[in-house]
């Protein structure tokens, strides 16, 4: 496939001793200024603005304590620049199951604190936006939460709601009529079959995962609509749109899933099989740099490099390899390569850059832009990228 032919390159200065530890303390620049961002970018933009120069990093990206002290400056920083004071809904709860990961990877209390001051704060309620696919994705750190101290109260209301919404017999055209359901839903119904025993959550799960599936997957492309406005829809170059992130939510997903399904579940092969057709698809559009544009199907249409799907195709890859479903020759390249862009587009500060903001289909992205679901994004692939590294003595699950 034609790559792309921006040939100028964002240069990195990012030497392992310059990674600092946290923002915290200080008084940071405001996010979102022009001084702010004059201040905190990646060195030596060039004209272009277009792609990243990942060979301007060296091997020691790939150290585990190089990772987990990058892990912490972008959990420290997002942490510290919240988008909104109170937030249980899916941008923050996103977030969090990125914190999750990297405590699981350091087992550093601090991080647990976090997550668990969050959850009190909210009293560990469901989310309590309209759409009801999005409030159970809280409800992934209260149950990882939940594993690690199994107190009832941590688990009951987003179990209420839960059985609530199977009582209402939801469809999934109507109810999860957009792919970003399957991260933000299916993991929540499976840790509560794993919490519970009970197979009634793995049914519900099952039902309207493959119905989004049934109705959004392209089975030619191996990719996702977003929602029904976008089958056999076309942008200006008469192109298909397949929206990064919106295939990022779905591939990140089904490792969450499989990671609390029990492998004698007749559905989990199928999971498996969605993962590596998915992979293949997705790594064959994988930009020079190593960062994916916003439409997968017309990398041109908007060529800027965009981390917020690149970080969920790092950790889901990243896992299919850990896991031994996905092939280690055919994608640790594509995964190392992630890896050093997604680094490569952290701010000193800890700022994860190049962000598509809140949106529903692909658009242009700027070095400045960053949200706190790209962070949480982040936090899993960096969780995964330490799994990899043959050094590794973290602690695993």
């Amino acid at each position: 496939m034609r790559m792309y032919h921006h040939t100028a390159a964002l240069l990195i200065a990012l030497a392992g001793s310059a990674l600092v530890s946290s923002v915290r303390g200080g008084e940071p620049n405001l996010p979102g200024t022009r001084a702010a961002d004059r201040a905190d970018r990646p060195a030596a933009i060039l004209p272009d603005k277009r792609s990243i120069d990942v060979d301007a990093l060296g091997e020691e990206v790939f150290s585990p304590d190089e990772i987990i002290a990058i892990m912490h400056r972008v959990n420290d920083y997002t942490f510290s620049h919240p988008w909104k004071p109170h937030d249980r809904n899916w941008i923050r709860a996103t977030y969090y199951t990125g914190v999750m990961a990297l405590y699981r990877t350091t087992r550093d209390e601090r991080i647990l604190n976090q997550a668990l001051t969050w959850a009190r704060q909210h009293e560990w309620q469901e989310g309590d936006e309209q759409a009801p696919a999005n409030r159970k994705t809280c409800g992934q750190t209260y149950l990882e939460l939940y594993f690690i101290k199994r107190d009832q109260v941590r688990i009951a209301r987003i179990r209420a709601y839960v059985d609530r919404r199977i009582v209402q017999a939801d469809e999934p055209k109507e109810a999860w009529y957009y792919c970003d359901t399957l991260y933000v839903a299916p993991p929540t119904l499976a840790m509560l079959g794993k919490a519970t025993g009970q197979p009634k959550y793995y049914d519900y799960l099952h039902k309207m995962y493959w119905g989004v599936v049934d109705h959004l997957f392209d089975q030619r492309r191996g990719l996702f609509y977003r929602d029904q406005r976008f089958i056999d829809k076309t942008n200006k170059n008469g192109k298909k749109i397949f929206w990064s992130r919106g295939n990022g939510w779905v591939i990140a997903g089904i490792p969450r899933v499989l990671t609390y399904l029990p492998p004698a579940d007749p559905y989990y092969e199928r999971y498996v099989r969605l993962l590596r057709k998915m992979a293949a698809s997705i790594a064959g559009v994988q930009g020079d740099d190593g960062l994916w544009r916003t439409n997968l199907a017309d990398p041109d249409a908007y060529p800027d490099p965009e981390t917020s799907g690149t970080a969920f195709f790092c950790y889901a890859l990243a896992w299919g390899i850990n896991q031994g479903d996905l092939d280690r020759a055919k994608y640790l390249p594509v995964v190392t390569k992630a890896w050093k862009g997604l680094v490569a587009a952290v701010h000193p500060s800890g700022k994860l850059g190049w962000v598509q903001r809140v949106d529903h289909q692909p658009h242009a992205v700027e070095s400045h832009q960053t949200h706190e679901y790209a962070a949480g994004a982040f936090l899993l692939a960096g969780s995964e990228m330490v799994k990899l590294a043959p050094s590794s003595k973290t602690p695993q699950r």
